[in-house]
């Protein structure tokens, strides 16, 4: 099976940076649009994880979720096979355990692609920022 495993997370204080990663041993980023997602505390797995971006294929499109607009960046290099996800003026809101996945397809309609070829989520990685 295709895991993903993502790396970089750690505890900050409001207005500070991380610069979260993801790679995979099986699944090559260049052949896919990448997505993170995140899980916030206290909610209900069932509902979901919530986009919080994505970049094609080509690393030609990204797309955020409003929240973060102007203070995530996604990039990917493909030679390496990583996924990043710069995050800057963080903010308490932003706490959550950060995932990386597939997506089907990179725009404000764009969800997780799980299964088969592209694999399950991994353990993912903590985000805490303090007030």
């Amino acid at each position: 099976q295709v895991y993903m495993e993502e790396s970089g997370g750690g505890m900050v204080q409001s207005g500070g940076a991380l610069r979260l990663s993801c790679t995979s041993s099986r699944l090559t980023f260049a052949n896919y649009d990448m997505g993170w997602f995140r899980q916030l505390p206290g909610s209900n797995p069932s509902e979901g994880r919530e986009v919080v971006g994505c970049i094609s294929w080509n690393g030609m499109t990204t797309y955020y979720q409003d929240s973060v607009k102007g203070r995530f960046t996604i990039s990917k290099d493909n030679a390496k096979n990583i996924v990043y996800l710069q995050m800057n003026d963080l903010q308490p809101e932003d706490t959550a355990t950060y995932y990386c996945a597939a997506a089907n397809g990179c725009g404000p309609r764009s969800g997780v692609r799980l299964g088969g070829e592209v694999g399950y989520w991994g353990q993912g990685t903590q985000v805490t920022v303090s007030s």
